[in-house]
Order: C-alpha cells, then sequence, then structure tokens
C-alpha cells in the first residue's frame, strides 16, 4: 500500500478511498487545488460540490449562498463568472474554483483519477444550458467524471446528453424513511426500483450505518447493487482522531464494512485510514 490514502486492498477486493470535498485530511482547507492536484497525479479517487452560476457554468461549493464559505454574498445561482473572480474563500483567502478551471486541470490527470461532481442544484435550476456546458468542457479528459444528484431528472439529463459520463445517485434519505415506515423488505424494493430506473446509475452513494444496518437484518445492499452491475460508495467515514487511527468501535465497523466490499469509501481523512487499517490487519 502506497500510504496516499488511494485505496485498501482485502479479501481479494479493493475499496478505493476517495477525498471528501477534496480533502486527504481535514487539515486541509475545504476545496483545495492543492489537493486536487496531488489527487489528479496520484490517481485519487475525489469529490468536490458544484453550484450552477448565472450564465449556467459551475463554481465548485456546497452552499446555495456565498456567505459561510466564501467572502461574497448573495445567491450563486444570482451570479455571473465574472462576479466570482474577485470573491475568495473565507479559508485562506483563496481563490474560488471555476468549471472552467477544473476542465484545464483535469487534462492531465493521471487515467485513474476520478472526480465525482455533486450537484447541489436540481435540473430546473440547471436547465439545458448547464448540461451543455458540462459537455463543452468535460469531454475527451483523461479523468473519469461521476455526475451525481438528488434531483433524478438532472441525472437522466446528463444521460441523455452526455453519455460519455458516468452517474450515480444516492437513495439513502429516502431509503432511511422507507426503513422506519414499511421495514426491510420495502427498501430493498425500493433500491432495486432505483438500479432499473431511467437514471440507469454506475455507482450508488449509501450512508455506512445504512449498509450495516441493513447487513445485520439480513440484507446485503452492496452484494443487490453489485448484482445489477452497480458499484458503490459507502459514505463517509473519517475517524475521529486520526494520529491515533481507529478506536475499538470504529474498527469494529469499518471492518464489517470492508467484509461486505464497498467499491469505494468516501472519507476526510484517507491516508489516515489507509495508514489505520494497515496498522490492524498487520498485528
Amino acid at each position: 500500500m502506497s500510504e496516499l490514502g488511494l485505496e485498501i486492498h482485502h479479501g481479494g477486493h479493493c475499496t478505493r478511498l476517495k477525498w471528501h470535498r477534496l480533502r486527504r485530511s481535514m487539515r486541509d482547507p475545504l476545496f483545495s487545488r492543492e489537493a486536487m492536484r496531488a489527487g489528479f497525479k496520484e490517481g485519487a479517487s475525489m469529490e468536490l460540490d458544484l453550484r450552477v452560476r448565472a450564465d449556467r457554468g459551475f463554481v465548485v461549493l456546497h452552499d446555495a449562498v456565498l456567505e459561510g464559505e466564501t467572502t461574497g454574498r448573495g445567491p450563486i445561482a444570482d451570479k455571473m463568472m465574472e462576479e466570482l473572480l474577485s470573491v475568495r474563500m473565507q479559508e485562506g483567502g483563496r481563490p474560488l474554483i471555476l468549471s472552467e478551471d477544473l476542465s484545464a486541470m483535469m487534462q492531465m490527470a493521471h487515467p485513474r483519477a476520478s472526480l465525482q461532481f455533486d450537484m447541489k442544484d436540481d435540473y430546473a435550476t440547471i436547465g439545458e444550458q448547464g448540461v451543455t456546458h458540462l459537455a463543452a468542457h468535460f469531454s475527451n479528459i483523461a479523468a473519469s467524471v461521476v455526475v451525481s444528484g438528488a434531483c433524478l431528472d438532472l441525472i437522466v439529463a446528463v444521460k441523455e446528453r452526455l453519455p460519455h459520463l458516468k452517474r450515480g445517485i444516492d437513495p439513502t434519505d429516502k431509503l432511511v424513511d422507507i426503513y422506519e415506515r414499511e421495514g426491510l423488505a420495502a427498501v430493498e424494493r425500493e433500491l432495486l426500483i432505483d438500479l432499473r430506473g431511467p437514471t440507469e446509475p454506475d455507482i450508488v452513494y449509501l450512508h455506512w450505518p445504512l449498509i450495516l444496518r441493513a447487513d445485520s437484518d439480513g440484507f446485503d445492499m452492496i452484494g443487490l447493487c453489485r448484482a445489477e452491475g452497480r458499484r458503490v460508495d459507502a459514505w463517509t467515514f473519517t475517524l475521529k482522531n486520526p494520529d491515533a487511527g481507529f478506536d475499538d468501535q470504529e474498527w469494529m465497523n469499518f471492518s464489517a464494512l470492508m467484509a461486505l466490499k464497498p467499491d469505494e469509501v468516501t472519507t476526510d481523512e484517507a491516508p489516515a485510514t489507509e495508514r489505520a487499517w494497515k496498522r490492524r490487519v498487520t498485528v
């Protein structure tokens, strides 16, 4: 293992460690260009959030408004690209990352590099113009792109217009609600509907406690997804004390998750997780 926070090998399976919000570590600033450059060089799997601008390009931010994450003010969807060039991130006064920047940086990425675009706006907001922007800027790049989001209409539009991009869905909130109201059999039925639905997802994002809860009740969610030809990302497992590694409860949960063989685990502490795993399995 490289201890770069790229992947864990276990039981003949490889699980990639995905860098949540472009961070290798919680010590990294949110949406770090430096971490992204390192990830592109090393072939990492990474995730970032995208918000649509007024010109229907995108900017790498989580919130719908500029307050909080940046020095700017107001709804991002009302801002043209030119208005965002002088805005800075609250952490370190760094310039914002625009979709145009992403496109340029990804041209030289390692072929194994993967970048999840977690779309925070719905299709009604992004529109055909926004989908066209994605098509114009993210064709013929070395790294793979996964477009994911809560709005299934958007994912269907991506499938129809941009078939070369991978697609992801996250039915977690819906499945948790169904679990509480109708039980495990209904969860299995609903997940199968999503897997076979019009989005035709390449990857399914599931909260790791939901995966373990279902497994303890006799339902292997990852196994069902794999049987349908879909990959699974288990989110977001972050060590409470990255320097110390797994505590006993974290180890019990993480080793149980690894036994189910997810394709990816999203984490804010990828290198520390890889080191902690190595220490445990070589004891």
